[in-house]
Formats: C-alpha cells, structure tokens, sequence
C-alpha cells in the first residue's frame, strides 16, 4: 500500500501540532487544522523587521493569520502598504488594501482581520502593485524553505494569482513567521503547485533556505470544479479565453 503526499502532509503536520500542544507554544486552545497562533510571534516579527528584505519593502503581501497579525502591524507603522488576503479568496477582489496613509483606525487595529474587513477596500489582483515581500503563515517549514500549510490550499492560490499576474518579481522576498518547534530538520513532501520561502524566522533565528523554488501559477488541472466556484477570482478567470 502505497501512502499519498497528501497523508505524508498530514502526518508532518499533525507531528508539529502535537510538539506545539505538548509544549504550550501556542495560543490557540486547539491547534490542529490551524496555522499556529504561537508564542512569542511579536519577537519573530521583531527579528524579521531587522532585516534587509523588511526594511527595503514597501509593498507586503501578508496572510490574515493571528501570528502574522504582528507583521501586518509593524509594516503598517512603518509606512508600508500592506495586502491581505480576503479569508478563503471569497470575494471577487479577494485582497484587502491597507494603505497606512489613508486608516482610519490605529495601525495595530487595522492590521486585525476582523477589522480590516470592515474598513479596508478589497482590491483585484489586476489593481495590486508589484510586491517587495510575501509574508505566509505555515505549520511546518524545513530548512530547505519547503513548507505546508494547514492543508486548505490558500496560500498556494494567493501567490499563484501573483505570480500569474507578474507580480512577483526576481527580487521578491517570500518570507514565513514561525515557532522553533515548526522548522523540521528533515524532508517534508512537497507538491506540483507549492512554492518554497526564501527566509524563515522565528523568535530566536532566521534561516537563509535554498533552492528557491517559485509558484507555477495556476495549475488548472488540478484545481476541483467546486473549488473554482467558490472563489470568484477563480471561477472569473477560468470563464475568460486562455491565452495558448
């Protein structure tokens, strides 16, 4: 019997959800199936904002995950635009824009996804402007920058949607904030359309990863019918003509 890469994902992710359970690592009351709310994320923010990536960025791409929560207030503080991905790509302009000089709300406020949602515009992907540095959340990350997510495919979409529309440049960092307990030494399973992060940081270290490894874009084939319909961006783009 052979064992999928889906089980083999699920299986690194349940191994990282216990080792944050059993350590008191996290703040959620229940952790598994979610990205990591983990402890101490404002010092991995803290180290992130000391380096070169962070401080020549002025257009981040961030997840609205509690422990990236952090991140989104930081760079809002410190003047850079910042998009949010709309929870689960469900509105037709699926980022929401956070422009430091145009809140209405204090910074740490804002950066809330609860929040940003009320006051924030959503914008299309085709409205974005290039972006400097992704920041992505994950449950588990190697030194190699492979990660996973919590399983949902999220993330793997968001940067496919950019990387189809050229927002993501040679230049562009892809960072992720994470517990020790997330960076597993050894190989995790990896997919067709997942991409690799190019820095991890945690609240005691940051990793250099290499090789980098880039989004594919949208991989048609291997997106559900139902999947498609539940994401307008999707559903919009897989109606209009492909270019051959």
């Amino acid at each position: 019997m052979t064992t999928s890469i889906d089980d083999l994902k699920n299986a690194a992710r349940n191994q990282v959800w216990a080792a944050l359970t059993a350590c008191g690592a996290v703040h959620d009351t229940d952790v598994y199936g979610r990205i990591p709310n983990f402890v101490d994320s404002h010092l991995a923010a803290d180290r992130l904002a000391a380096l070169p990536a962070w401080q020549s960025a002025g257009v981040v791409k961030a997840v609205p995950d509690k422990a990236q929560l952090p991140v989104r207030a930081r760079a809002l503080r410190e003047g850079k635009i910042v998009y949010m991905a709309v929870p689960k790509l469900a509105k037709q302009r699926p980022f929401y824009l956070l422009d430091p000089e145009h809140l209405t709300v204090p910074p740490e406020q804002a950066a809330d996804s609860h929040v940003a949602a009320d006051i924030a515009p959503t914008v299309d992907v085709d409205s974005l402007l290039p972006i400097d540095l992704i920041v992505c959340g994950s449950v588990a990350v190697n030194r190699h920058g492979v990660r996973l997510g919590k399983g949902a495919g999220y993330s793997d979409l968001e940067v496919a949607l950019l990387q189809e529309a050229g927002l993501i440049r040679q230049e562009t960092v892809i960072a992720t904030t994470v517990h020790s307990l997330q960076v597993v030494d050894g190989e995790l399973p990896e997919s067709e359309h997942d991409f690799s992060v190019d820095l991890i940081v945690t609240p005691d270290e940051v990793i250099n990863c290499a090789p980098r490894r880039r989004s594919p874009g949208l991989l048609w084939e291997c997106l559900p019918a139902e999947k498609i319909a539940a994401i307008p961006a999707l559903a919009s783009r897989a109606s209009a003509p492909r270019r051959s």
